[in-house]
């Protein structure tokens, strides 16, 4: 994995998670805005595109970067499929479905980035 693959990675879960914040907006699907749930996929968002900024910046710190970008994801995405579970967080068949793909898509990333000595 090279800089520039971590980064287009990251960004590329930073605009689903971008997604997800708008529809919980309210703005893209009418009747699944949640607050709580726009702010928190709002947040993972602008984590992961301040990892990637890190990557193009300091291409050295890129590995570091993806780990703690992508964990701090995998984490946020962990704690909001844990509310829908719970019964907290909004769920609808398309939330669950969305958080199961998420997961795939940040432990894709998270493992690349860790496996890989040189980034």
């Amino acid at each position: 994995m090279r800089a520039r693959t971590a980064r287009a990675w990251m960004l590329t879960e930073a605009l689903t998670l971008g997604i997800a914040s708008t529809v919980h907006a309210g703005y893209l699907l009418p009747g699944h805005a949640h607050t709580p749930a726009r702010i928190a996929e709002a947040v993972i968002a602008t984590v992961l595109v301040l990892a990637s900024v890190e990557t193009w910046l300091r291409p050295a710190h890129a590995r570091r970067a993806a780990i703690v970008g992508q964990g701090f994801a995998l984490l946020g995405t962990l704690v909001g499929l844990g509310t829908i579970v719970a019964g907290i967080g909004p769920g609808s068949i398309g939330d669950v479905v969305y958080h199961a793909l998420l997961l795939v898509l940040l432990i894709t990333g998270l493992a690349w980035a860790v496996r890989c000595r040189q980034v």
